[in-house]
């Protein structure tokens, strides 16, 4: 997909790149033109990815990328059409690099080309209130409406039967047909994703987007944020209570339940058909399984298998938390 929301800068060619990164260029690469900097999964022969960590060393084995930061330990994982390129740290290397590409990826300034819906084509075929502005390139579809105070934000897109509540900002958005945003909901601002400096935080780009499949409904005052290198997703028939936190990268499932105050750090995959119970917290770089419960008040810290029923922090198994709390 071709992001709508930030323009690429590419193709740069990977000798300057690594030149304008301060990445040193000991193998001498010097010829081919990069298009993009993407993550492992998604990266083709004309992109560059990174590798920071083994977790992901199953997708990294089977990367299409032409290049790759990575460390000297975890090097050798690639295969061989992906040239390793070895940096000290692989985070703030790749942050560097996605900065080049798309240098007005990192603030995330309110939009200058808002208007007032009246002032605009959408005034005949969206119903509104009051003090509603919009940007360019928005698509409205058909029988959707957009409550008072709210804003939206250019190159949004909002399918058919929408509701979009008061006091609601959407910006690097795309959604589909049937959703529900409540009141207050912001949606797709940057990430919480910045490298700790004594001399001062070192923010990380966010080039994503966030995708909100059909027949959702978001909670008042939730937040939703927008990827970095990937989207963060809310899958079909996803429910979503009063202010409940999606960090970047997630990818919530279809059919989930999701209670209020419930918060997700980022780049955590949940499976189809999962429960989860109010002020629960899940940690990042996990995978949920299918059909999973997670009690409401639980710290998930790791991985947990299909058709499980969890609770208590860190979270387990809900017959030894119960036994283990008599």
């Amino acid at each position: 997909m071709i992001n709508p929301f930030f323009k690429n800068k590419g193709p740069i060619k990977i000798d300057d790149i690594l030149i304008s990164a301060n990445i040193s260029n000991k193998y001498k690469y010097v010829e081919k033109n990069i298009l993009d900097i993407k993550d492992l999964v998604t990266a083709s022969n004309t992109d560059i990815t990174f590798f920071h960590s083994k977790k992901y060393e199953a997708v990294a084995s089977i990367t299409k990328a032409a290049y790759c930061l990575t460390t000297k330990q975890l090097s050798s994982i690639l295969p061989k059409n992906c040239k390793p390129i070895e940096v000290d740290n692989v985070l703030i290397s790749t942050a560097m690099i996605t900065k080049i590409f798309y240098p007005d990826s990192v603030t995330d300034d309110f939009d200058p080309q808002t208007e007032n819906i009246e002032k605009t084509i959408l005034h005949k075929t969206v119903i509104h209130g009051h003090n509603v502005l919009v940007g360019k390139n928005v698509k409205i579809g058909l029988n959707s409406s957009i409550g008072h105070n709210s804003i939206i934000e250019s190159n949004v897109i909002i399918g058919d039967n929408c509701s979009i509540g008061s006091n609601v900002i959407v910006r690097n958005t795309l959604i589909k047909n049937n959703v529900y945003i409540l009141d207050g909901c912001v949606i797709g601002k940057k990430g919480f994703g910045f490298f700790p400096n004594k001399d001062g935080n070192t923010r990380y780009p966010h080039i994503g987007i966030v995708i909100i499949e059909d027949n959702c409904e978001i909670g008042c005052g939730s937040t939703i944020d927008r990827g970095s290198l990937s989207n963060t997703v809310i899958g079909k028939n996803t429910f979503l209570d009063n202010q409940v936190h999606i960090a970047h990268n997630n990818k919530i499932g279809e059919n989930c339940i999701i209670a209020g105050q419930v918060g997700f750090a980022g780049s955590s995959t949940l499976g189809n058909n999962v429960m989860i119970g109010g002020q629960a917290g899940v940690s990042g770089h996990l995978k949920i399984g299918n059909n999973v419960q997670i009690g409401g008040g639980s710290g998930v810290i790791k991985n947990i298998p299909d058709n499980s029923k969890v609770m208590g922090y860190p979270a387990r198994n809900l017959k030894k938390f119960i036994k283990d709390n008599q």
